[in-house]
């Protein structure tokens, strides 16, 4: 069986994917051309790990600083993301999810278990657990336990038996190695000294 970089690379030598969808009524296709691109499916998922600042977005992907400056402001605007400034001086903004961007917990925690199933051999990097009552979620993304679909503000993110210890030293891949709850800041905001 190829990997997964294999067919990737395979299916991208044959096709030449356009970036809008004009020409189609379809639902999907316009959430595609707003989420479709993988830096902002990894921003997304990211936001709901409680990264909130520039940087913090930066040093975890290793994006491009010209592509993270595009895909927080495409965020912004569609309302996916809120632009809040939390220092005057010097001038610093951090970016939370809206409601619109919360809505998108459950097919984004439906993709993730797909792929923890399908593409971790070592088992799940992460659980998800209702934080409420402590019980492990269900592939749909409810909470046996409680009967429900826990909002991702009820949800507590722990370390699975899958995490690899990466050996990355940026500040937020270390804090992603302990449990905590989705959409809590993940670093305190602190001043450049």
């Amino acid at each position: 069986m190829s990997s997964l970089g294999e067919l990737m690379g395979e299916y991208a030598g044959r096709v030449a994917l356009g970036r809008y969808y004009e020409g189609q009524d379809c639902s999907l296709a316009r959430a595609l051309e707003l989420l479709g691109e993988r830096w902002t499916m990894l921003l997304v998922r990211d936001a709901f790990y409680g990264v909130r600042r520039y940087a913090d977005f930066l040093a975890h992907l290793d994006i491009p600083r010209a592509v993270l400056a595009d895909r927080l402001r495409t965020l912004t605007e569609a309302g996916v993301l809120a632009r809040r400034r939390y220092s005057d001086s010097p001038p610093r903004d951090e970016y939370v999810l809206t409601d619109r961007g919360r809505e998108l917990w459950a097919p984004f925690y439906l993709l993730s278990q797909w792929g923890e199933r399908h593409l971790s051999a070592a088992g799940p990097r992460r659980l998800f657990a209702h934080a409420d009552c402590g019980t492990l979620l269900d592939p749909t993304g409810a909470c046996p336990r409680c009967g429900r679909l826990a909002p991702p503000e009820e949800i507590e993110m722990r370390p699975g038996p899958g995490q690899q210890d990466d050996h990355r030293t940026d500040p937020v891949s270390q804090a992603l190695r302990r449990p905590r709850r989705l959409l809590q800041p993940l670093l305190p905001h602190h001043e450049p000294g």
